[in-house]
């Protein structure tokens, strides 16, 4: 199979606030823009940003809904975590480690765009975590 890239789109309520807080915060490669929508490469996925008039809240937790990457080198990690504290972006929740000293260990981050869009970025210890290790139940944080 050829490589296949990810897709997703998510509201905002202003092109230009959505264009610096991606391109110059996270680090985004802008493509096709109007006033309406922004193509965004996040590391090769497309993300696009649709300005809606609807009124955005933010959702009390981190779940069920928040979007993201997971790094296969513990290096991409660290440089994207520098880069966001550099630029303070908003941290909905700081770096930390999860499942230390077992089969599930990860690090990750969580933050929160100006439209309360959360996203999460992981690194997984053992890569066979990200999808496989079935015979263990943890998810995420305690609920």
């Amino acid at each position: 199979m050829n490589p296949t890239i990810f897709h997703l789109a998510f509201p905002v309520t202003d092109i230009a606030q959505a264009k610096a807080y991606y391109v110059q915060g996270l680090g985004c490669i802008p493509g096709r823009e109007n006033r309406h929508a922004l193509i965004l490469s996040l590391y090769g996925h497309q993300l696009v940003a649709h300005v809606t008039k609807e009124n955005l809240t933010s959702q009390r937790g981190i779940y069920p809904r928040h979007f993201g990457l997971i790094f296969t080198s513990e290096g991409d990690w660290e440089y994207l975590l520098t880069r966001a504290q550099e630029r303070q972006l908003l941290f909905r929740e700081e770096p930390k480690h999860r499942y230390v000293d077992t089969p599930l260990e990860h690090r990750t981050f969580f933050l929160e765009d100006p439209f309360y869009n959360l996203m999460e970025f992981k690194y997984y210890r053992y890569s066979e975590a990200i999808f496989g290790s079935a015979e263990y139940v943890q998810i995420g944080d305690p609920h």
